[in-house]
């Protein structure tokens, strides 16, 4: 089963969005946007920034966890990752975002 988007609006009314893998675990979230336009549009980077490897900024929190950044070509960050608890499984998780960020699957959840 492949991954997918969900967009889905915060108690204060701006919009996020998450890329699920085919299991369902969260592998990647996006900043807050006020306007959901913005939220498909950071969808749509997400598509076609996955695919290449010199997108990914992998990092280590001050706790030692280790996470990624996925970044636009302009160097802005489009989604972060969940935090790892080896860099193992940091990579695990980049591998998943390329696996499944091309998906054109997306649930809104702010429908209904």
């Amino acid at each position: 089963m492949s991954g997918w988007y969900e967009i889905s609006q915060a108690s204060d009314g701006q919009y996020r969005f998450v890329l699920k893998a085919g299991n369902g675990e969260v592998i990647l979230t996006s900043e807050l946007y006020k306007a959901k336009a913005s939220a498909v549009n950071g969808i749509q980077s997400v598509q076609t920034n996955s695919p290449n490897d010199v997108r990914y900024d992998p990092l280590t929190a001050k706790n030692g966890k280790a996470y990624f950044n996925l970044k636009a070509a302009n160097h802005q960050i489009i989604g972060t990752s969940q935090m790892y608890s080896t860099e193992q499984a940091r990579d695990k998780g980049i591998a998943s975002v390329k696996n499944n960020g091309i998906t054109q699957t997306i649930k809104d959840l702010t429908l209904g």
